[in-house]
């Protein structure tokens, strides 16, 4: 192998095998699940006979809705987290910022996550104004 071009200097040496297609697979899972309770939310929300807090609210009270509503905002937000890794690993080019800027963006993603679904329980549990 000559040392002399680009070419030269990696042929042979194969994949890198990092494990970019476990992130590609979770992004698409989580956007099959988003499709899939949006598409829920949707069609109940049509199917509501007004859109009065108290209907909204029974409505949620009710355990198929209120399990999909909190997988919905799961989903959202780790689909976010993960297409946002996605931009930071791309352009945030040093490590301290790097680090950083992932350590920050989990700690949003997952109290929103938590926020959405302690707000979910909240009202499905009857303790809303």
């Amino acid at each position: 192998m000559g040392n002399g071009t680009s070419i030269g200097r990696v042929r042979g040496l194969g994949s890198a095998k990092g494990g970019v297609v476990h992130h590609w697979l979770l992004q698409r899972f989580t956007a099959i699940g988003n499709l899939l309770t949006v598409l829920f939310l949707l069609v109940s929300l049509v199917l509501l006979p007004d859109y009065s807090y108290v209907t909204v609210v029974e409505w949620i009270s009710r355990p198929v809705p209120a399990t999909i509503m909190a997988l919905l905002v799961v989903t959202t937000f780790w689909h976010a987290r993960l297409g946002l890794q996605v931009l930071v690993e791309d352009y945030v080019h040093e490590h301290a910022n790097k680090f950083a800027c992932i350590a920050a963006l989990n700690l949003a993603a997952f109290a929103g996550a938590a926020f959405g679904v302690f707000s979910i329980v909240r009202l499905a549990l009857g303790a809303h104004a």
